[in-house]
């Protein structure tokens, strides 16, 4: 039996949850019995399972105290970072504001490999930040890119991705360059326009200071002074890949995201990505951040639909080995 002194009578109603919902989610996925005495939680079950509910617990009352909510998705990653022994890291990530939106809200990480994923963009020129659908990288980008604008340590923000489906030509699309890249690069939008404001992030847009551009417009150019963003980097060729790192200029960032399971290129083209994280992991000034499912922060459902096409690919590379 393991008691877990909550110490506020309002502080265990959030780490309970709504009909103490976040309690039956830990009963159920630990096999324990717990019941409440005053602001005590009481567990009961196997030694480990009672130790790693109780770490549980601790890390939800650290959220709490950080003022974060504690939704499903949250909770069940502390459970999963308590089974491995790793429950207090989850303290480590919540008082590192990375951004503050327009509306003055904090933008903190939600995961540990989120939180090596800032600190990579931060201490290092170039960051390939390469994972699943929902891990955040393109979202924690920007707000890196907004955070060192504010600060001065850039005048530009130069956001970039490869139009494949139009094959990088765009010219048979009807409208300027902007109306013709719009669909390509609509998160970066909703991202900038979210941290910005619409009024402020309009002004930049005019001025020049947030520049939007297919990847082929990149070649010939050298980007200095700026926080340089290649999206969707797993479609761009390696061709363009290095004609992409080598704008890099004096005073530059560059932040390179994409996810290898989703490549669209044509059949016998070989992701840029693919070879740059390969080729370019140990260089002096580059780092290669690497998030799982574990990191993914949408809908539990899209950790699943992530987890299952790992095991379909995996057993397709043990199939065309044997």
């Amino acid at each position: 039996m393991t008691p877990v002194e909550i110490g506020a009578l309002d502080k265990l109603k959030s780490v309970l949850g709504v009909f103490d919902e976040n309690l039956e989610t830990i009963r159920r996925e630990l096999k324990l019995t717990a019941k409440i005495d005053g602001t005590t939680i009481v567990l009961e079950g196997e030694e480990g399972a009672e130790r790693i509910g109780a770490d549980v617990i601790a890390s939800l009352v650290a959220t709490v105290d950080a003022g974060e909510p504690i939704d499903k998705t949250r909770l069940l990653y502390c459970i999963e970072l308590a089974r491995e022994g790793h429950a207090r890291d989850i303290e480590g990530i919540m008082h590192d504001v990375v951004a503050v939106s327009a509306r003055g809200k904090p933008v903190k990480c939600k995961t540990v490999g989120q939180k090596r994923y800032v600190s990579a963009v931060r201490a290092h020129t170039v960051t390939f930040g390469v994972g699943p659908a929902g891990t955040g990288k393109t979202y924690l980008a920007v707000c890196l890119a907004v955070a060192a604008y504010k600060n001065k340590e850039v005048e530009k923000i130069i956001l970039t991705r490869p139009a494949v489906e139009a094959g990088e030509k765009l010219g048979f699309l009807p409208g300027d360059l902007q109306t013709k890249v719009d669909p390509y690069l609509r998160p970066l939008y909703d991202a900038l326009q979210e941290m910005f404001g619409p009024e402020t992030y309009q002004k930049l847009m005019e001025k020049g200071v947030i520049e939007v551009a297919p990847l082929a417009y990149m070649r010939g150019r050298t980007l200095s002074d700026a926080f340089v963003i290649l999206d969707e980097a797993q479609n761009a060729t390696r061709e363009q890949m290095k004609m992409f790192l080598t704008r890099l200029g004096e005073g530059s960032r560059m932040v390179v995201t994409g996810d290898l399971t989703q490549t669209d290129l044509p059949e016998g083209k070989t992701s840029g990505l693919k070879q740059a994280v390969r080729i370019l992991d140990g260089v002096e000034g580059i780092a290669i951040c690497r998030l799982g499912d574990k990191d993914v922060v949408r809908h539990p459902l899209v950790t699943a639909i992530v987890r299952a096409y790992e095991r379909e690919e995996d057993q397709g590379k043990r199939r065309e080995k044997k």
